[in-house]
């Protein structure tokens, strides 16, 4: 008998079918890199040491994250057990959305904001809740607030927020934990060393507070996948629950320790960033170019109409920028990411450029 053969494949759950995918622009990514906030020059030069430390035996084992993680509480003065390592951000948002959000729940945050926030919670059986902010992107506290309802079960708060350099204040986000005691409250500081802002030191005593930190920005370790959740030892067991416990692998644990260890470089690079953005505010002023507050390591930038000619003709001169023109009330805005202060002078310089090149006119 012939065998038979399938002529359509299985079709995905239907809420993955609903999913709005998120396809990041990144091949060839060749030049000065300004579009996706990572450190701009390199890792700490320790890390590469640690590197060199490794055996191959260590690479035949599975990794064990339970000693670093206890490395990072300390380092974050946080008690054992309130730390977990994520494979990047990302995955720690993902473990959140499987672990809170069941069918009937709401996964709420503002935009525009981080994609994954609505890739993730769009994979789940939850209904994705978002709430507009007003041209100025400033937080919106009011209309988040009343957005809040008893089916609200996992909020999001990116502070400082991308890709806006935006930030929530400490009141702020007190309002809005007290306001939704059911409800687990995310505040992803991904950029906390551009500003300085955090409430990692609620983390244990607000009971429905959890903080997500990346090793991929100020850090520079992007390729390696690290990210964090700080949460109460009692949320902890159920994200232990969901997580792989081989998520990490043992080159971004064996690295890890050597970048915290090595605050001398990171208050270096962090230092030209800031330096860097006050230059970068003021070139984009003295060229006409309209911008928003950041306290990020990058600024959001209105171009108008032109803004794929314009990305264009930097990535022609070297320089990659990010295109968010297609953000919730982002149309025309490209996101230059700041890196050091030389790097920043040639962006201006080829900005100079590329702005005459496509016929840019001051608004």
């Amino acid at each position: 008998m012939a065998e038979t053969v399938l002529q359509q494949t299985p079709a995905p759950r239907a809420a993955v079918q609903r999913m709005h995918a998120y396809h990041p622009p990144l091949s060839g990514r060749q030049g000065l890199r300004l579009d996706f906030n990572e450190n701009t020059v390199a890792c700490s030069p320790r890390v590469l040491e640690a590197l060199g430390r490794i055996a191959a035996s260590d690479l035949a084992k599975y990794p064990e994250r339970g000693q670093v993680e206890a490395r990072v509480s300390q380092h974050l003065g946080l008690a054992p057990g309130q730390v977990l390592l994520t494979n990047g951000v990302d995955e720690a948002i993902h473990v959140l959305c499987q672990t809170y959000l069941d069918r009937g729940d709401e996964f709420l945050f503002p935009t525009p904001t981080y994609s994954m926030y609505e890739v993730y919670g769009s994979c789940t059986d939850a209904s994705v809740k978002t709430v507009p902010s007003d041209a100025d992107f400033a937080f919106p506290l009011e209309p988040l607030l009343a957005a809040i309802t008893p089916q609200t079960r996992l909020i999001a708060i990116a502070s400082p927020n991308s890709p806006t350099g935006t930030v929530a204040s400490r009141q702020q986000i007190l309002q809005v934990l007290h306001r939704a005691p059911h409800a687990v409250v995310l505040v992803d500081e991904a950029y906390y060393h551009f500003c300085g802002q955090t409430v990692m030191d609620l983390v244990g005593q607000v009971p429905n507070l959890i903080v997500a930190r990346t090793f991929s920005k100020a850090y520079g370790l992007a390729g390696l996948r690290l990210g964090m959740l700080a949460a109460p030892v009692g949320m902890q067991q159920w994200l232990r629950t969901v997580i792989s416990p081989y998520s990490v692998n043992s080159l971004a644990l064996a690295c890890l320790p050597a970048a915290l260890d090595d605050e001398e470089y990171l208050q270096w690079y962090v230092g030209e960033v800031k330096a860097a953005r006050t230059e970068m505010v003021e070139s984009l002023r003295q060229l006409g170019v309209p911008q928003w507050p950041s306290q990020a390591n990058f600024i959001l930038v209105k171009i108008g109409p032109k803004h794929a000619e314009f990305v264009q003709a930097m990535q022609r001169r070297g320089i990659l920028t990010r295109d968010r023109s297609k953000d919730q009330g982002c149309a025309g805005c490209v996101r230059l990411t700041v890196g050091t202060r030389d790097q920043m002078r040639q962006a201006v310089a080829a900005m100079a450029e590329a702005l005459n090149e496509i016929g840019w006119e001051k608004a």
